[in-house]
């Protein structure tokens, strides 16, 4: 269904689809007055100016599907246009899919390419299929993956698939993560079950990091050593908590950072990747299983990694092939 469209010079009806049943109504605004000050929407609400059915609301107030919305006139900032998404860019995004139905999209995201834009990106997978997909009214990240990190990512297509993916991943329950992680060194296959708490922090010249700390928030990730090379391993690592950087980190904490990982790596490391030709992190987000929030049918997604990576993975003596 299109996008409802908002002129922000005179009164506005919206009407609620199945898309937003159940979202709550200062988050509907926000999400619809693109730019708009926070403080704009709720001044609007309280004075009574966005109605429900003709009746007055509240910021927590839950749409039902059918609901009509009255939008005031509401003077909005000059907004960022999103750039255009070239051709070649289209072009992956529409071969990278791997998994589509009516509630759920699943993506073999590229490495390189951020998940949303902010910080000097303007242009994120979230807002290139957002571009190029201009009939779907509601597409939303289920989850993240680091611009670095290549592999599978799933965006909802229905509030009501979203809400239920994330309360999984609250609940740790019913998804699991699988990641591809090719580190340095020997990999001890006993270490299987890492439970390292991790706390966010700054180097002294300000750029941020994650380290293990006693202060940190607890952090589980299960391991299991795939193949082996002469300089480097080849491990599965399953996040069960989601912390940032929490792959990353865990394996630093064994002796064994990830190769091309630039933000943990110390200068030896970083020599040993440029002598093996590896100019980048080698992280994919491999498998993916759950139980799809709409039907009930247990999904499994895999992401095979790209060329470049696989050909990494082949050079330094990890093959992936017959591993299951």
């Amino acid at each position: 269904m299109p996008k409802p469209q908002l002129d922000p010079a005179k009164v506005n009806f919206i009407d609620v689809d199945e898309g937003n049943d159940g979202q709550r109504l200062d988050n509907f605004l926000l999400s619809l007055l693109k730019g708009a000050p926070k403080t704009l929407v709720y001044r609007i609400i309280r004075k009574g100016e966005v109605r429900i059915n003709k009746g007055r609301a509240k910021a927590d107030s839950r749409l039902k599907k059918g609901d009509r919305v009255r939008v005031p006139p509401v003077r909005l900032p000059e907004a960022n246009e999103v750039p255009d998404v070239s051709p070649a860019l289209q072009k992956i995004l529409k071969d990278s899919v791997l998994f589509e139905d009516d509630a759920l999209l699943a993506i073999n995201k590229p490495h390189g390419l951020a998940v949303h834009g902010g910080s000097g990106v303007s242009l994120g997978l979230i807002e290139a299929l957002r571009k190029v997909r201009p009939d779907h009214n509601f597409l939303e990240l289920v989850h993240r993956l680091d611009r670095d990190t290549s592999g599978v990512i799933l965006i909802a297509k229905k509030r009501k698939a979203l809400t239920a993916l994330q309360q999984m991943l609250v609940d740790k329950r019913g998804i699991s993560k699988k990641y591809l992680a090719l580190v340095h060194g020997h990999w001890d296959p006993a270490v299987s079950d890492i439970r390292l708490p991790l706390l966010r922090t700054e180097r002294q010249s300000g750029e941020r990091i994650v380290v293990v700390s006693e202060e940190g928030k607890s952090c589980h990730t299960r391991t299991r050593l795939l193949s082996e090379g002469r300089r480097y391993s080849l491990v599965e690592a399953e996040p069960v908590t989601g912390r940032t950087h929490q792959i990353r980190v865990h394996c630093l904490a064994q002796g064994a950072v990830i190769a091309g990982d630039e933000k943990y790596s110390d200068r030896t490391e970083k020599q040993q990747d440029k002598d093996e030709g590896i100019r980048r992190l080698c992280l994919h987000a491999w498998r993916l299983s759950f139980r799809h929030p709409i039907s009930g049918e247990r999904l499994s997604i895999e992401a095979k990694p790209d060329g470049e990576l696989k050909s990494i993975f082949r050079k330094v003596g990890c093959n992936l092939e017959g591993v299951s």
